[in-house]
């Protein structure tokens, strides 16, 4: 970074990471594939709990960022109520009320539905998505996953008198901003910039430096930008994600965390002490994100009570089907 704002890059620009194995599906006791990827635990003081792979290397959270993002828009003076600061952080389902929310955040500017610049799509949601086909819709920024972040980076230019036009450039001072806030809160500079699939910049860090920021986030107290991101967070899941995804389940498993998902295999989570963890699936999938993070936030302290302990397992539990029943799992085995 020369000028405050991260430098545009390729696959050519960035090593490519020393991933380990992370877990195994296992089908009637044969071994059928292998997922390695890398992932860490934080402890409360910042020291390193458990590592796979290469948690050092630089890697593109996608939208796991997202709360850290947020936290920066309200650095930057944007103020919203919790359910729309969690929307604004959120890869949401698309479902009515994500849509009124975007709406709302809107409204607030006045912007028009015409300003959002993230990529059209139908809702993430599939009941949604379908009745959306159904009705002959075409794709919508609106309906996208990423309008409400979007809508609330129209909300903080206007908040500080930086032209909407161009907002998803690199080199535009929000982006800047938020550039700096992700590398304050992880500890490390943003070390490169790629182009999100919804247009924004995808900001580069490592996995450590992921968790790094989201022990920030939860052990921030209530009257700041991070703080009031993470407690947003916490209590409308819903918002952050939609009904019937991982995320808001396990965001309701586990009392106090902060957690948030990412395309290509990216998952954060951190306690309400500071533990936290970050994963890379190395091949993008997501099917072993969950028993992964569940294993590591184990190691950090996580459960201990049968409620809690149950809605882990139950999480962690990602079943291999045969015939439409359950003839094996996913198994961590690299942590």
């Amino acid at each position: 970074m020369t000028d405050g704002s991260p430098t545009r890059t390729d696959d050519r620009a960035v090593a490519l990471p020393r991933h380990a194995e992370l877990a195994r599906v296992v089908r009637s006791g044969v071994t059928e594939s292998v997922h390695a990827g890398s992932a860490v635990a934080l402890a409360p003081d910042g020291h390193v709990v458990a590592a796979v792979g290469d948690p050092g290397a630089v890697m593109l959270p996608r939208s796991a960022l997202k709360p850290v993002q947020v936290a920066g828009m309200l650095r930057a003076g944007l103020r919203l109520g919790p359910e729309l600061v969690a929307l604004a952080a959120a890869s949401h389902s698309g479902e009515r009320f994500h849509r009124d929310g975007v709406r709302r955040l809107l409204a607030l500017g006045p912007l028009p539905v015409e300003a959002l610049r993230n990529t059209p799509d139908l809702p993430l949601d599939d009941v949604e998505r379908a009745a959306w086909a159904a009705a002959g819709r075409a794709p919508s920024s609106l309906a996208q996953n990423c309008s409400g972040k979007h809508a609330a980076m129209l909300l903080t230019c206007r908040e500080n008198g930086w032209p909407t036009d161009g907002y998803l450039d690199p080199a535009h001072p929000l982006q800047r901003h938020l550039a700096e806030t992700v590398g304050e809160l992880a500890g490390e500079p943003v070390q490169v910039s790629a182009v999100d699939g919804c247009g924004a910049p995808a900001f580069g860090i490592s996995l450590t430096g992921l968790a790094r920021a989201f022990a920030v986030l939860a052990v921030a107290g209530a009257g700041t930008p991070e703080g009031g991101t993470a407690a947003a967070v916490r209590t409308h899941p819903l918002w952050l994600g939609g009904t019937g995804r991982p995320v808001t389940a396990l965001l309701r498993a586990v009392p106090g965390l902060v957690a948030k998902e990412g395309a290509e295999g990216v998952l954060a989570a951190a306690l309400p002490d500071g533990g936290a963890v970050a994963v890379k699936v190395g091949d993008g999938a997501a099917r072993p994100l969950l028993p992964v993070a569940v294993e590591l936030l184990r190691r950090l302290g996580a459960g201990g009570e049968a409620p809690v302990d149950a809605a882990l397992a139950d999480l962690a539990d990602v079943p291999v089907l045969g015939h439409g029943r359950p003839v094996g799992r996913v198994e961590v085995t690299g942590v």
